[in-house]
């Protein structure tokens, strides 16, 4: 899933989608409302591309554990996120069976279901083929390295004359 510009607020419920930098916050877009406003640095925000959930081995970016709901739903709409605790770790675990059960809180889970439901009710849940993929890690290696630049010359300042006086 492509989740770069997607946003959560802390104190906020729902998505948020970027839309533009002001001069000392962030103008973002409620998803589901299209309602805009302004995020100052006081409040924490989050893009779901940065988020990842603890397995055994090694963390999984939220996009891929998305990916897994959207085949194991086989397209359709999650669990409800306010079901009770226990489906919702059978749930998860029927997604993703090696997540970690002692760093991935009920909590959590009920925020993967809530943002799935979501981005599936508003048709956002589009899947990154390798070619993406590919074209992403190659237009990142490709940016141009830092080149070893020669120091400018100075220019060689004539000293200062002391004015003669009288």
């Amino acid at each position: 899933m492509v989740l770069k510009d997607i946003i959560a607020l802390s104190g906020e419920s729902g998505l948020f989608r970027f839309v533009a930098h002001g001069k000392n916050a962030v103008i973002v877009e409620h998803l589901e409302t299209l309602k805009r406003h302004s995020v100052f640095d006081s409040n924490k925000m989050t893009s779901l591309d940065d988020i990842a959930v603890y397995t055994e081995t090694k963390d999984m970016p939220l996009s891929q554990v998305f990916d897994l709901v959207f085949d194991s739903a086989e397209g359709k709409p999650a669990i409800d996120s306010k079901a009770d605790g226990a489906q919702m770790k059978k749930w998860f675990e029927g997604v993703l069976p090696q997540y970690n059960k002692d760093r991935v809180y009920v909590s959590d889970i009920r925020k993967v279901a809530l943002w799935y439901n979501i981005l599936h009710k508003l048709d956002m849940l589009v899947k990154e083929t390798p070619e993406e993929k590919a074209e992403a890690t190659s237009a990142e290696a490709g940016m141009p390295e830092k080149q070893e630049e020669k120091p400018a010359e100075k220019k060689k300042r004539k000293p200062a004359q002391k004015k003669k006086t009288e």
